[in-house]
């Protein structure tokens, strides 16, 4: 057994209670790239499996997600975050987060997120199906 770095190696919990280390994570144009081989590797988990992932922001998302396939938890660890929704009937919803709150990405709601300074979150992600577009 050895420690790893969730921020370098987010996890995978799969089907029948699985807990699976991920390969490093790319801080740079590989990332997406990274994505796309994760829902490979764990594709037969379906919509069930999860990914763990931890990241610090010291900017504003420059991009929009949704995660069609399940809700998406973040937590946010420290710091502060501004989380925005924007739901398929067009409804905008905000919520600021600090350390210790979360909220939950309903399944095919684009989200995005501002940063005040620097934060750190925690995010429990059905990652299957994922989109992302421009800000």
């Amino acid at each position: 057994m050895s420690a790893k770095l969730l921020s370098e190696h987010p996890l995978h919990l799969g089907l029948g209670a699985s807990a699976v280390p991920q390969p490093l994570f790319p801080r740079d144009e590989r990332a997406m790239r990274w994505y796309m081989d994760y829902g490979a590797r764990h594709s037969a988990d379906g919509a069930e499996g999860r990914l763990v992932s931890l990241f610090t922001f010291t900017e504003d998302w420059a991009g929009w997600e949704m995660h069609p396939a399940g809700d998406e938890v973040v937590v946010c660890l420290t710091g502060t975050m501004v989380l925005t929704q924007e739901f398929p009937d067009g409804r905008i919803e905000q919520v600021t987060l600090g350390p210790g709150e979360y909220a939950v990405n309903p399944p095919g709601v684009w989200h995005t997120a501002d940063i005040e300074g620097e934060a750190s979150a925690l995010f429990i992600t059905a990652g299957m199906g994922t989109q992302n577009r421009p800000r």
